[in-house]
């Protein structure tokens, strides 16, 4: 795996204000358009479960993000083919996690629970984003450490619907396993190596995603068949594939360079109050009072967290 890029330049604390903010700003609304976005693919992978199979649906997923992403991608991708190869362990690693495995489990676990749960839990890998930047050395601060716990207390509070002993289904299960995963690579993204460009990087991890996925996806078609073809599976398909992965993608690897994985975590635990507004909307999942309640504690926790590091550091 690559090390970090020791030529990184810090922001230098006598940095102007105004940019650091503009920076800040701009990277909280990239990383709320990634949540806003991906929040629709788990409302997808649960209609979807009964017709696409999973694995098939993520194979898919991303050889259409493939050829979205080819008039951009493929070009810079080959123009940095060299840095690519030197860093093949690391962007291979980046494509297991993010590509490979994560999606594939989302769209396993949406045949056995809820879009709503699935939002729900998987609000939880910010805690893993921030643990993993505690390790790296990172300081949180009070704020966003109170804001992230606020907001981990109403995604518990959703997921045991305020019992003591809930109860998990399997598909909880397989998207507890997801986190970790989505949680894992958004703090892998911090030690991406700076000379890769965003683009090559993201069409490199969705290429060698799709082809580990390969052998997977053929078994899949000789034991369960292939899916039907019309409106139904293609137009959500193509909803995953272009702005769900190519997009959504982007917009979350940009916002992690901006702004860091604990900071683009917190404002990922939104994902539960949109997939649940949207589960709501499109499948009649129901929302009562407990969901609208726990909704204001991931609302607030969220507000918290990502309003800390504004004002000056304390030296």
């Amino acid at each position: 795996m690559a090390v970090l890029d020791r030529t990184r330049t810090p922001v230098a604390p006598h940095a102007a204000p105004g940019r650091a903010a503009g920076g800040l700003g701009a990277g909280l609304l990239l990383a709320a358009l990634a949540t806003v976005v991906w929040s629709g693919s788990f409302v997808t992978s649960r209609a979807l479960h009964d017709s696409v199979p999973p694995v098939q649906h993520a194979f898919w997923r991303w050889i259409i993000a493939i050829v979205a992403l080819a008039p951009f991608g493929l070009r810079a991708a080959w123009r940095e083919r060299a840095l690519i190869r030197r860093h093949l362990g690391y962007v291979t690693l980046a494509a297991l996690l993010g590509v490979t495995v994560y999606n594939t489990l989302v769209n396993q676990a949406g045949m056995t629970t809820s879009a709503g749960n699935m939002g729900m839990i998987m609000a939880a890998s910010p805690v893993l984003m921030a643990a993993y930047e505690r390790l790296g050395g990172a300081r949180l601060g009070a704020r966003r450490v109170t804001g992230t716990l606020v907001a981990c207390t109403g995604v518990v509070l959703l997921v045991s619907k305020g019992s003591l002993t809930p109860d998990f289904a399997p598909g909880d299960l397989w998207v507890v396993a997801a986190a970790v995963c989505f949680g894992s690579y958004s703090a892998l993204l911090r030690r991406r190596p700076q000379e890769i460009g965003g683009v090559a990087f993201l069409f490199a991890t969705f290429v060698l995603g799709a082809l580990m996925l390969l052998p997977a996806y053929v078994v899949s078609v000789a034991v369960q068949g292939g899916f039907e073809v019309r409106t139904g599976t293609v137009g959500p398909l193509l909803y995953v594939g272009v702005a769900s992965s190519a997009v959504a993608f982007f917009a979350w690897n940009k916002a992690i360079a901006m702004i860091g994985a604990a900071r683009a975590g917190v404002v990922y635990y939104l994902q539960p109050v949109c997939v649940a507004l949207l589960s709501y909307a499109v499948l009649g999942e129901a929302m009562g009072w407990m969901q609208l309640t726990c909704m204001g504690l991931i609302l607030g926790g969220v507000v918290l967290a990502s309003a800390a590091g504004r004002g000056p550091k304390r030296r």
